[in-house]
């Protein structure tokens, strides 16, 4: 599938820290792109288990009920397959532990593209103060990109001990939620990614809200972009 005028891609990966982040910005790309014939992996961070104020809850709960709806969201919108790294949800930090561990997924799977948040985005629309987890996370794809995926060197025991020869990645998408260099046409998926948001249940209170409000975010992205609705990214290619 071509996504760009010089960039054909038979595979791709999504990395995001918590169970609905992929939904909330990339679901629609995932969508679009698996109906396009892409392979779409999901690699989920985090378990979750923090996203919870119910006294009755319990962390060990929470992940099940999580990883679940994350599965089920999955699965509507086409993605091969989750793989969920089950980390504790806000502790996250881009130490070599977590490179090694995103590292290893990406020369597992070998995408052509990787989606990842924008670790430079800390407060959005004046409103929103970004999770430390999502920032985190972004950082790690970057280094992913460069050394850690790419240099054989780099953890040189993911190669000579595990088999995982080091892969690069033609680009990285950084998902911005704004103006970006690259944009994905998701109107015929709009639908789909709705309903895979809403079915992360444990997460909204007013999911008619929620659903609104990322309606609206793909409208005003489409705008920019001369599309009724569009999800839009920070591309950077590699040399």
């Amino acid at each position: 599938m071509k996504i760009a005028d010089d960039l054909e891609i038979e595979r791709a990966m999504v990395l995001f820290a918590h169970p609905d982040d992929a939904e909330f910005s990339s679901a629609g790309t995932a969508a679009a792109w698996s109906r396009g014939g892409v392979e779409v992996t999901y690699v989920l961070v985090t378990n979750g288990a923090s996203g919870s104020s119910d006294p009755e809850m319990t962390r060990e709960r929470l992940r099940e009920i999580r990883l679940a709806e994350q599965h089920e969201a999955a699965e509507m919108l086409g993605v091969a397959r989750v793989v969920p790294l089950d980390l504790e949800d806000g502790y996250l930090y881009p130490d070599l532990s977590l490179r090694k561990t995103v590292a290893r997924e990406v020369r597992r799977f070998k995408p052509d593209v990787l989606i990842a948040p924008d670790p430079t985005i800390r407060i959005a629309w004046d409103s929103y103060v970004n999770h430390p987890d999502h920032i985190a996370v972004g950082e790690v794809a970057l280094r992913t990109i460069n050394p850690d995926a790419s240099s054989g060197l780099m953890f040189p025991e993911l190669w000579r001990e595990e088999g995982f020869e080091p892969h690069l990645p033609a680009a990285l998408l950084l998902s911005n939620f704004a103006e970006g260099n690259l944009f994905v046409d998701i109107g015929e998926v709009l639908g789909l990614k709705l309903k895979a948001l809403a079915a992360h249940r444990s997460q909204h209170d007013n999911t008619d809200d929620v659903l609104t409000w990322v309606r609206d975010r793909a409208l005003e992205t489409g705008k920019l972009h001369g599309v009724e609705y569009a999800e839009s990214y920070r591309m950077i290619r590699s040399l």
